[in-house]
């Protein structure tokens, strides 16, 4: 199936379920930014899973035109839908991937997509390909977009006991400084799920590191919960 075919079904099987009741309260959630057929999440997966069983993955040699179409329409559910149905290790098995997660990264970017993006599509293709990691993340920690930034602090939330500690605290030093809220949320974020495994190190680095109130707060929730329930 080319791609304007596999695009224009998705948004028609979406137009079918579109709700203009809820549509506006999830246009306000996103500070009005996109617009939404008005699905919950919970009905969207389902249609998404339906719609890959009817349609299957985008063919390999039409993907990227694929995603970059999707990614181009109002409607936000059809950007989760292909961001879903693209997070396949058949999808993700390619060398330069990359390339269109990074223009899906900063093209129509908010926290909604690009978070979805660094820990199911960027993550799992890092692990695949770990030698492009230490240039791709230097260039996007330089780059001054915040969004590719975050996407280096989120990367590894489901790494566990196989997060890279020394590039996670690079990142986070170098980004420390940042007055940008979405930065300072995301270095919260990372030490609070590598805290998870690492409980220790966080308390050390947070210790030995001058973190944001927000980002410290973020950094220790689990630990100080923990703590509380002893």
């Amino acid at each position: 199936m080319d791609a304007v075919l596999y695009a224009n079904s998705l948004k028609a099987l979406f137009q079918e379920k579109a709700n203009p009741l809820h549509a506006p309260a999830m246009e306000k959630y996103m500070l009005n930014q996109f617009r939404f057929f008005g699905i919950p999440s919970p009905e969207r997966k389902l249609l998404t899973r339906d719609f890959k069983q009817q349609y299957g993955l985008p063919a390999p040699l039409q993907l990227n035109e694929t995603v970059r179409m999707i990614w181009e329409m109002e409607e936000r559910e059809l950007q989760y839908a292909i961001m879903e149905i693209i997070s396949s290790k058949q999808c993700l098995r390619n060398p330069e991937r990359i390339l269109l997660f990074e223009e899906m990264i900063v093209n129509r970017s908010w926290w909604d997509t690009v978070d979805y993006i660094a820990s199911n599509l960027v993550g799992p293709w890092m692990s695949l390909y770990p030698e492009r990691t230490a240039e791709l993340t230097e260039s996007w920690l330089n780059s001054g977009n915040l969004w590719l930034q975050r996407t280096v602090l989120l990367f590894q939330l489901k790494y566990r006991d196989k997060t890279d500690e020394q590039l996670l605290f690079r990142a986070i030093r170098q980004l420390a400084g940042s007055r940008e809220f979405f930065i300072r949320k995301a270095i919260g974020w990372a030490l609070r799920e590598y805290s998870k495994t690492r409980p220790e190190r966080v308390i050390a680095f947070v210790e030995a590191n001058t973190l944001s109130p927000l980002s410290r707060r973020e950094a220790l929730k689990v630990i100080l919960k923990n703590k509380t329930h002893e």
